[in-house]
């Protein structure tokens, strides 16, 4: 099982970002995507996930509205989109997921906001 993630972004305040997530090695539309977060000196932060077989979501409270989970079963990527991106929005991004028993992460994207 593999998680490759797409390189490091910087974006000015007020600006989106996409964060690209591509699976290998297991069956991408039978288990949850989850996103996590960690910003500097601070401990993980849970997003939400996405279920690749129908597209379900949950998102965390704090992120409602300005986060959007997909997927592309085509190319099984799974993506976040962060819009009104803040310099707090800075921080390392993974994609995670829980495949028989195990836990895989990607190597993270580092996201960087600031003017």
């Amino acid at each position: 099982v593999q998680l490759v993630q797409s390189g490091a972004e910087l974006r000015n305040p007020g600006a989106s970002v996409k964060v690209s997530c591509k699976a290998s090695g297991y069956t991408f539309t039978s288990y949850w995507i989850d996103w996590v977060r960690q910003a500097p000196g601070q401990g993980l932060e849970w997003m939400g996930r996405i279920r690749p077989e129908d597209g379900d979501t949950k998102y965390a409270q704090k992120f409602q509205g300005r986060v959007t989970f997909t997927v592309d079963t085509s190319t099984v990527t799974a993506y976040v989109e962060m819009s009104s991106l803040r310099s707090e929005d800075t921080a390392v991004y993974y994609c995670n997921a829980w495949v028989v028993g195990r836990d895989y992460w990607g190597q993270g994207t580092q996201v960087t906001v600031s003017s």
